[in-house]
């Protein structure tokens, strides 16, 4: 697992070992990294499960201003605390269940990152939570993978969808 563009381009981060986590495959980031293209410009992210910070990092790399990191296992968050520390970033960081993490944060996110483990089935949920808060900016993006079809709830719309085997991302974003 590397970083693939931007300032730290082809950085190896640390990662789990074992077959219980699952990181996004560079050929997916890479996809969807171009997709968002300008809207990472000087963006505030949100990497909603982090695991090892990957996502978070991928878009600092890339000219984001500001990440914030949570993730629910203290294991992935040690190995992205260790990731932000070996490229020399900073990010604040959470331990928290996600709904936790979403009624805790403030401001809004340009771009929110969420890659639950795949038998979670919360992508309704979340995206509520995020709406009741208005955590999201106007432009903002909610950048979903799952491998089962999503769909926007109320309120939301899907602007973009992507296939990658089976990985499925979903791009969301508030209904104006």
């Amino acid at each position: 697992m590397r970083i693939i563009a931007g300032k730290h381009r082809g950085r190896v981060l640390a990662q789990f070992r074992g077959m219980q986590v699952r990181p996004t495959s560079d050929r997916v980031k890479e996809s969807f990294f171009q997709i968002l293209g300008i809207k990472l410009q000087d963006a505030r992210v949100l990497d909603l499960f982090c695991g090892s910070g990957a996502l978070g990092l991928e878009a600092l790399s890339r000219g984001a201003k500001e990440a914030v990191f949570n993730d629910l296992s203290p294991d992935s968050l040690s190995i992205c605390k260790k990731n932000v520390a070996a490229l020399g970033e900073r990010g604040t960081m959470y331990n928290l269940d996600f709904r936790t993490c979403l009624a805790r944060v403030t401001g809004k996110f340009d771009i929110v990152f969420a890659d639950p483990p795949y038998a979670m089935d919360v992508a309704a949920e979340t995206l509520s939570l995020l709406a009741r808060r208005d955590l999201l900016a106007e432009q903002g993006v909610v950048v979903w993978e799952s491998e089962r079809e999503e769909s926007a709830p109320d309120g939301w719309t899907t602007v973009d969808r992507r296939s990658y085997g089976r990985t499925k991302i979903f791009f969301f974003a508030r209904q104006v």
